[in-house]
């Protein structure tokens, strides 16, 4: 199984993101910790983990404090 972010806008519909997998939930959440910025910045307000097509958790805001 493999972990996934789904990239979202803030109206909770799909939007494009950098298609990246990782073997483990850690490496995608320090992945994630390094890059949502820059995600934050191309126009992702929130993302979701997946696991597989299972949702970890999410969505969760790039804003800070929200």
């Amino acid at each position: 199984m493999e972990f996934r972010w789904r990239y979202q806008d803030a109206h909770g519909r799909e939007v494009a993101g950098p298609d990246v997998t990782f073997a483990e939930q850690t490496e995608a959440e320090e992945w994630f910790s390094a890059e949502w910025r820059d995600l934050l910045e191309a126009g992702v307000e929130q993302v979701t983990l997946l696991r597989s097509e299972i949702e970890v958790y999410g969505p969760m805001s790039l804003h800070p404090g929200s």
